[in-house]
């Protein structure tokens, strides 16, 4: 029987390759809509844009298929953090960019989304708290343990994972300008402190603690000489660290283009 989406597994771990038709479906199916939309719609779309949301949509198949996915959904701890952080950090802001804002606000019109989007990308408070709630309860141990043992389980959690990468971004590069976050300043301290000042708290317990939190990579068949503690001590460090070159260059970013903002508005002599 052929698996639909990544899950958890009891049998010891081989490189030989496991097709997930479902993935599949969900990575392409995207990219089929997107192409049509913009071609018949009669909007603008630039090459660029395109090319970002099917790089988007790639990195979300290579974090959820065959091997990372099978690895994530019940081997490593490690490779679990791995896939967060790629749905979070790296594809969600590919669709965002891709994503054109006529698109953007026909989907969310249709979804009746688009009050949600405007309170989420407006406050900075409301979505940094957002994120890490659901950042939290997806890496609590009951949960991974209870979702990764079924695929609707382990589907969802990848589904909970997108959701928390948009509601991230939202205040930052919204593809519709009017429910971004006007604040250069303000956008570049939300990325700090919704990033690297809470989330240093699970990951430093993750790295520090003696004992493995996650019964289910504790107990699955070792892969190599990696043991449950340092994978989950690896898991650790790639949670804590994975996020800073994204981050800050973003921040980098955005700072350089509010300082060019700040010098056009000097006075001139």
């Amino acid at each position: 029987m052929i698996s639909w989406w990544c899950v958890a597994l009891e049998e010891p771990w081989t490189w030989e390759w496991i097709p997930y038709p479902g993935i599949w479906v969900v990575s392409i199916l995207p990219i089929i809509v997107y192409l049509r939309a913009t071609a018949r719609s009669g909007e603008t779309t630039t090459p660029r844009q395109r090319a970002q949301f099917i790089a988007g949509m790639i990195v979300f198949w290579l974090a959820s298929d065959w091997p990372l996915g099978t690895l994530g959904a019940g081997y490593l701890a490690s490779a679990h953090m791995a896939q967060f952080l790629l749905y979070t950090l790296v594809s969600v802001p590919l669709l965002l960019l891709g994503t054109p804002e006529w698109m953007a606000e026909r989907v969310l019109g249709r979804l009746r989304l688009r009050g949600l989007a405007a309170r989420l990308g407006s406050s900075l408070v409301l979505a940094g708290v957002t994120y890490n709630v659901l950042l939290a309860l997806t890496h609590a141990p009951g949960v991974v343990s209870a979702l990764r043992t079924s695929q609707w389980g382990s589907f969802f959690m990848d589904v909970v994972w997108m959701i928390a990468g948009f509601v991230l971004w939202l205040p930052v590069i919204s593809p519709i300008r009017s429910i971004r976050n006007q604040s250069d300043i303000g956008r570049m301290l939300y990325l700090f402190a919704t990033t690297s000042l809470v989330a240093v708290i699970p990951a430093s317990f993750l790295t520090f603690t003696t004992m493995p939190i996650y019964s289910i990579y504790e107990l699955a068949p070792r892969i190599g000489s990696l043991t449950a503690r340092a994978d989950q001590q690896l898991a650790g460090i790639v949670m804590k660290i994975g996020s800073i070159p994204i981050i800050w260059s973003t921040i980098g970013v955005i700072w350089f283009r509010w300082a060019a903002k700040e010098q056009q508005r000097q006075p001139v002599g």
